[in-house]
């Protein structure tokens, strides 16, 4: 390279100083020398090119597998023969690409999975959009309504245009609920259930209906054959003493010993009150009306419920009012505080307890008495369950249809320490 640059200054002086004949005694032998220099660049510029091609062929192919990766194909790996920081880059880029194949596998089961079990479960689900376009409608979803055609994509007020008048208002104001179809031999019961949630930043809607019909009706069965062994039950109770006394009443009265017939009369008279009281609890749980909802002071119900059962009151805020049917949660709290003073509780520690919360109101039934196993909590308040001995099992599923039917709910607590907690939570 200085030969080189030494032979350019010479031309240039040269050049400078009008020398002719200087320039024709050099002038060759220079381009001879740049021309062999040219030619030696030239063939390392080859050679280089020729060394980078496989580098140059490695960097598109990872540009070409990471973009393929971007759009979710993961089929693709790469080879490199040689070692070094490429072939830790190749090997760790295969690895990556491995991960994401077995990850995607296992995603598209998972999604099979869920897909086959969305379509092929009985109950009818369809997926809304928030302009109410289906998404999604399963198998039952189309047989319900559409005769098993397609719903993606369409309006579902369209769909409920062309369905039974009786599944199309069930999709009025009210919340989730039952509801039946036809009448008859030919009547299905449907729960229709709908969900609101958030989807990709977007509201959507999942509605659900389920067919109770065949559910339902062997639940009636089993319950009609409990409701009939119960009242079996209690009339016999009832009707084999009020028989026995009143044949040894005739004897009695046979042989003069009138002074022995009030007792008879009298226990005779106590059975058929009880079964008078034991068949009015079966009347008021079946013909339970609608709740009449009227502003109550809280303050005022209390000392009418004192009026006719012993408790201790609590009440936060002293001013609190609530809409309820007072003569319903009057009934509902008095069999609920009976309990209480019947399960071995001390009388003062019978406890009532209403405080408002921030939409509800929480009324809580306390007291310390024997409490109850895990098995009586979950069947506490179903119908015509009851541990006692001439209960009928409908004190606290009373107390529960009442709430339920003012849009509360019921539950039951064991307390630490003893006893029982009963709360109900009542809707501002």
């Amino acid at each position: 390279m200085a030969r080189r640059l030494a032979l350019i200054a010479l031309l240039a002086a040269a050049v400078a100083a009008g020398g002719t004949a200087l320039l024709a005694h050099w002038i060759p032998p220079l381009w001879a020398a740049l021309a062999s220099g040219a030619a030696a660049a030239a063939v390392g510029l080859t050679a280089i090119e020729r060394a980078l091609a496989p580098v140059r062929a490695l960097f598109r192919a990872l540009a070409g597998t990471v973009a393929s990766y971007r759009d979710g194909d993961f089929s693709f790996s790469l080879r490199w023969e040689g070692g070094g920081a490429l072939g830790e880059l190749v090997a760790t880029h295969n690895e990556l690409g491995a991960t994401l194949r077995d990850q995607r596998l296992a995603l598209v089961q998972r999604e099979l999975l869920l897909d086959t079990l969305v379509q092929n479960t009985p109950v009818a689900m369809v997926l809304l959009d928030p302009n109410r376009r289906v998404v999604l409608g399963n198998l039952a979803a189309r047989r319900l309504f559409d005769g098993g055609r397609r719903l993606e994509g369409r309006g579902f007020d369209e769909l409920l245009a062309g369905v039974d008048p009786a599944l199309r208002d069930a999709f009025g104001p009210r919340a989730d609920g039952l509801f039946t179809i036809g009448s008859g031999d030919e009547e299905e019961i449907f729960h229709l259930a709908r969900r609101h949630f958030r989807l990709n930043g977007r509201s959507h809607e999942l509605v659900m209906l389920r067919q109770l019909t065949a559910e339902l009706r062997r639940q009636e069965v089993q319950t009609w054959k409990k409701v009939i062994r119960v009242i079996s039950h209690e009339l016999n109770n009832s009707l084999a003493p009020i028989a026995s006394l009143a044949h040894s009443g005739a004897e009695l009265l046979r042989r003069g010993q009138h002074e022995r017939l009030p007792a008879a009369l009298a226990t005779i008279e106590e059975r058929a009150r009880h079964l008078e009281g034991f068949i009015g609890d079966y009347a008021r749980f079946a013909k339970l009306p609608s709740p009449r909802l009227t502003p109550v002071l809280w303050a005022a119900f209390i000392e009418q419920l004192r009026a006719q059962v012993a408790f201790q009151p609590t009440l936060d805020p002293q001013d609190g009012s609530a809409r309820f049917d007072a003569a319903q949660m009057e009934q509902a709290l008095i069999n609920l505080l009976k309990n209480a003073h019947e399960s071995g509780s001390a009388p003062a520690a019978v406890q009532l307890s209403i405080r408002r919360l921030a939409d509800a109101w929480r009324i809580e039934v306390l007291d310390r008495g024997s409490g109850m196993s895990d098995t009586v909590l979950g069947h506490a308040l179903l119908p015509f369950y009851s541990t006692k001995r001439h209960g009928t099992g409908l004190g606290l599923a009373l107390a529960r249809e009442i709430i339920e039917a003012h849009g509360g709910r019921i539950g039951l607590a064991n307390r630490q320490g003893g006893g029982l907690c009963v709360s109900l939570t009542l809707p501002q």
